[in-house]
């Protein structure tokens, strides 16, 4: 899902309703994964998670969750870029037992005036016990 910087946003915060879609508060939801409090559990938790890093511009989290084989050294966020809504089409395995899951999704944007949709199926596997990022296909 694009390229990235490093940090996070300055005027990022942490109220108000999660970017992923669950409908829950930030806070409850992709925060403690933001934050390394608590492990993504699923493939999918992991890419609501990536995709809430994008809409806030968390670099440190999108690194930190990407697979240390395909990991770049930095990266560079589009700031006129804005993720504006994620919806899972499909999961494949990923779940509390599994080594590696995919998750098929559209990712929402805004850039230029113009409204865009990134449709990628991701693979995800386990790197050290957790979900980590490994690489994906735009479809």
């Amino acid at each position: 899902m694009g390229k990235a910087g490093r940090g996070r946003r300055a005027n990022a915060t942490s109220g108000g309703p999660c970017p992923c879609g669950t409908g829950r508060a930030y806070a409850d939801c992709c925060s403690p994964v933001h934050d390394d409090a608590a492990p993504a559990s699923t493939a999918e938790a992991l890419m609501r998670s990536r995709f809430s890093a994008f809409a806030r511009g968390d670099t440190d989290h999108l690194l930190r969750s990407w697979h240390s084989s395909t990991r770049p050294e930095r990266l560079e966020l589009d700031p006129a870029q804005r993720w504006t809504r994620l919806e899972i089409v499909e999961t494949e395995r990923g779940g509390l037992l599994d080594a590696t899951g995919t998750v098929t999704f559209h990712a929402h944007y805004r850039a230029g005036g113009r409204s865009g949709t990134l449709t990628e199926r991701s693979r995800f596997s386990r790197e050290d016990g957790r979900w980590v990022y490994l690489d994906g296909d735009q479809l």
